[in-house]
C-alpha cells in the first residue's frame, strides 16, 4: 500500500483506541489503513539508534506497518519485505532505514555477514521482522511490536502492541 492510498481527510475520521497497560501500549486496527497510519505515525517520531522489533503470523501486516513507518520517515520509495535478501537499506528519508526480515537466518552468525552490528549500533533505525528467530543478538534496549489477529473482532482488526524494553 502507498501512502497515497490514504487519502489525508480519511486519516483524521480514524478511531483508534489505544490502552496504556503496565508500561505496554495497545493499540486497535480495524483496517489495512489504520495499521499503516500507525506506522507512519511511529516511524514521524522515531529517532536515530532506535531498533523495532516485530513479531506477529504471517499476513498479520508486518509489512504494511513497515511500509508506513518507512513513510513516516520520508521514504517514497516502495517498500518490501526482504524475505530472501534478509536486509533492505533505504537512504531517502530523514534517518537511514534498516529493514530486516530475518524469517530465513538459518543461523544466527549469517547476521554477521550482512552488517547487522553496523545497522543496529548505527544512526539509522531499524525494524526486525520474525525477531524472534534472532533473540540473542537483539540489542538490549528496544521496543518491541507484537501484531496479532482476532477474528472474534473482524477480519481486518489487528492488535498491536508496543513495549519499551
Amino acid at each position: 500500500m502507498k501512502e497515497t492510498a490514504i487519502k489525508r481527510e480519511t486519516i483524521d475520521q480514524f478511531n483508534i483506541n489505544i490502552e496504556e497497560i503496565s508500561g505496554l501500549r495497545i493499540l486497535h486496527s480495524n483496517s489495512p489503513e489504520e495499521t499503516y497510519l500507525l506506522g507512519r505515525q511511529l516511524g514521524e517520531k522515531c529517532r536515530s539508534g532506535q531498533v523495532y522489533t516485530l513479531t506477529g503470523d504471517l499476513g498479520v501486516g508486518k509489512t504494511l506497518f513497515t511500509q508506513g513507518f518507512a513513510a513516516g520517515l520520508g521514504i517514497s520509495e516502495p517498500v518490501s519485505s526482504p524475505t530472501f535478501t534478509i536486509l533492505q537499506v533505504y537512504d531517502s528519508g530523514r534517518l537511514p532505514f534498516y529493514h530486516f526480515d530475518v524469517y530465513r537466518i538459518g543461523d544466527v552468525e549469517e547476521m554477521e555477514e550482512i552488517g547487522w552490528e553496523d545497522c543496529v549500533y548505527g544512526q539509522g533505525v531499524c525494524i526486525v521482522e520474525w525477531a524472534e528467530l534472532i533473540e540473542e543478538i537483539l540489542p538490549e534496549h528496544r521496543i518491541r511490536i507484537l501484531i496479532e489477529k482476532d477474528l472474534k473482532q473482524g477480519f481486518d482488526y489487528r492488535r498491536i502492541t508496543l513495549e519499551e524494553l
